[in-house]
């Protein structure tokens, strides 16, 4: 009698679980610019990129902004300070350079290089994108075409290229990432966050909510963003980038990896809301659960199975996780805990956050050093 309960009640965690990630998982991807005639206005794109120590990725990102086949009518890199020639390989591929040295008081790198990129636009609509972005040759007509259709201001969350095995380790991390973002329930959240690395916005909205200049102190600003925009009355949507929108998040494998998602875990989640937290917790019980202890018994290794097969059709829309992490999934749970706890002890310890040679400190979002 005890054994048959035991396994009613594990049975009944990871149905819950796999039932959570499919609930969380609306792939809702961007979709190709329609075919001539365009049936949408044609306005002007400006694209701010901001960039400290970037010099790698760059080229990348702006070799792929020169054959769109919407031409923005200016890029503008900011070189945050950089020490390894960013502005030198921006200005190589014709964009036009912003340097900052220092810092105004109160606010952080990224918010005050996205802010004051932004000023030096003319732009109708305004792309901001992350150094380690790269776009297909309809990505930015993509891209203003699902804003038109929007009305507001939308974001992406890029199709992860993850190429060795310690970038695949952020599988289970993505996924969440992509729970979070796309979650029916929180289309009513007045805080409804957008993904960082893409934003768009016409003119005129950016500079209803405020911008940047409004989240100047925030380490999620793109979380912040988001609350600012449905405050503003402007809705918000997010979409997955599929084959139009891409990133190499973290070339430096595991460790760079850790520090870059860990700065923003914990106070990233406490914007999300409860149901979406909630359902999170499940799907990540059930990791847990069948990734330990699928070899105690028949439930958990049924568990085990369907989880990776879960995984590996999520993961085919997220990015190159291959065959094995789905499989290994439990490498890729330990290392998101493993995430969260040193994202906990940096802002609840420490009170600050570490990325890119600065330390922020969380309460008021500024360098600390």
């Amino acid at each position: 009698m005890g054994t048959w309960v035991f396994e009613a009640a594990i049975g009944t965690v990871l149905a819950a679980g796999l039932w959570s990630g499919w609930r969380l998982f609306d792939r809702n991807p961007l979709q190709a610019p329609p075919d001539a005639p365009r049936d949408m206005p044609r306005k002007t794109v400006s694209v701010v990129i901001p960039a400290r120590n970037e010099a790698a990725n760059l080229p990348h990102l702006l070799a792929s902004l020169q054959v769109q086949t919407l031409q923005p009518v200016e890029v503008v890199v900011v070189d945050d300070g950089s020490e390894d020639g960013t502005g030198e390989v921006a200005a190589r591929f014709g964009a036009t350079v912003i340097r900052h040295d220092e810092l105004p008081p109160g606010w952080t790198g990224k918010n005050w290089a996205l802010w004051d990129g932004f000023r030096h636009t003319t732009g109708d609509i305004v792309v901001f994108l992350d150094a380690d972005v790269r776009l297909a040759p309809e990505g930015l007509e993509a891209l203003a075409c699902a804003r038109e259709r929007a009305g507001g201001a939308i974001s992406v969350v890029p199709y992860h290229v993850a190429p060795t095995f310690g970038e695949k380790l952020a599988l289970v991390v993505n996924l969440l990432g992509i729970f979070v973002f796309m979650s029916p329930y929180e289309a009513g959240n007045a805080r409804r966050g957008m993904y960082g690395p893409c934003i768009v916005a016409t003119r005129e909205d950016y500079l209803r909510a405020g911008g940047h200049a409004g989240v100047r102190s925030e380490v999620t600003e793109d979380m912040a963003l988001g609350a600012r925009f449905a405050a503003a009355g402007i809705p918000v949507a997010n979409f997955l980038g599929g084959g139009l929108v891409m990133y190499r998040m973290y070339p430096g494998g595991a460790r760079d990896a850790a520090a870059g998602l860990a700065k923003s875990a914990v106070r990233g989640m406490a914007a999300v809301g409860r149901t979406t937290v909630l359902l999170c917790a499940l799907w990540v019980a059930g990791l847990f659960l069948t990734g330990l202890f699928f070899w105690l018994d028949g439930v958990l290794a049924a568990g085990f199975i369907l989880y990776a097969l879960q995984l590996r059709l999520m993961a085919r829309h997220a990015g190159t996780f291959g065959l094995v992490m789905p499989v290994l999934h439990v490498l890729s749970t330990l290392f998101f805990a493993a995430v969260m706890l040193y994202s906990l002890y940096q802002t609840a310890w420490l009170g600050s956050v570490s990325w890119k040679g600065r330390h922020i400190r969380v309460e008021s979002g500024r360098d600390a050093s």
